[in-house]
């Protein structure tokens, strides 16, 4: 069956009007797609406020339980959007990353993943339901949750679109296309038509997780980064 994987970041997922918009996407992707998995990051800037929240308490929070906060952001984002869904009468259901069965090496903060093993995904998935995974997280072998580093969503979506294996990874992003450094916060940067591999992969080391992009080019799974704003319009297609 043909099966597509989307992730999503934390400004795909702002506000509660984010949420119902990007439903409507994965309603869309739904009746071209027989089984879909979604990844989605914490809300906006959620991330950023916990780990200032947890330097507050603590400058130098013990690693388990900063991987144990930080993981709640996106907790809250894949519950909101099973209930966005609901509302569209599309059935879903949510994972956490140890629920999906990412399991990761021990060093928590910047975990690697060793492994995945799906199975309560595909059982979703085979129920004709949407599987929501909530990105940057999965446990390690010891039963500890833990976190992949900044950006870690990306992996989580390239790890999911290999074991799933998916015809594709989609990444929907607030930005017309791939610039040479971050419009966000450079107002020199420029949009670029076209990018060799090399070309690619040293830009995206300042923004993706650079191991999500290093990883559909070892298993041939197809990648597409996508503007969100035109819903479907492919910016950067990596086969």
């Amino acid at each position: 069956m043909k099966t597509l994987v989307m992730k999503f970041g934390g400004a795909s997922v702002a506000s509660p009007e984010h949420f119902s918009r990007i439903a409507d996407i994965i309603v869309s992707r739904r009746k071209e797609y027989e089984r879909v998995t979604i990844v989605v990051s914490a809300m906006g800037n959620t991330t950023d406020q916990l780990i200032n929240l947890a330097k507050q308490v603590n400058p130098n929070p013990p690693r388990r339980e900063y991987d144990m906060l930080l993981s709640a952001g996106e907790r809250i984002s894949i519950a909101l959007l099973a209930m966005a869904l609901a509302k569209k009468e599309q059935e879903a259901v949510s994972f956490t990353g140890s629920q999906s069965g990412i399991i990761t090496c021990a060093h928590h903060a910047e975990a690697r993943i060793i492994d995945v093993k799906p199975y309560r995904i595909l059982a979703a998935l085979d129920s004709g339901k949407v599987a929501i995974v909530a990105g940057f997280q999965g446990v390690s072998e010891n039963k500890e949750i833990t976190t992949l580093g900044r950006g870690g969503s990306d992996t989580t979506a390239v790890a999911l679109g290999v074991a799933l294996r998916a015809e594709k990874v989609e990444f929907f992003k607030d930005v017309p296309g791939i610039f040479n450094a971050d419009p966000k916060c450079d107002p020199a940067a420029k949009l670029l038509t076209n990018l060799s591999y090399s070309e690619a992969l040293a830009i995206i080391k300042q923004s993706l997780h650079v191991r999500s992009f290093v990883g559909p080019v070892n298993s041939c799974v197809e990648t597409i980064i996508c503007a969100q704003e035109r819903s479907l319009s492919p910016i950067l297609h990596y086969e």
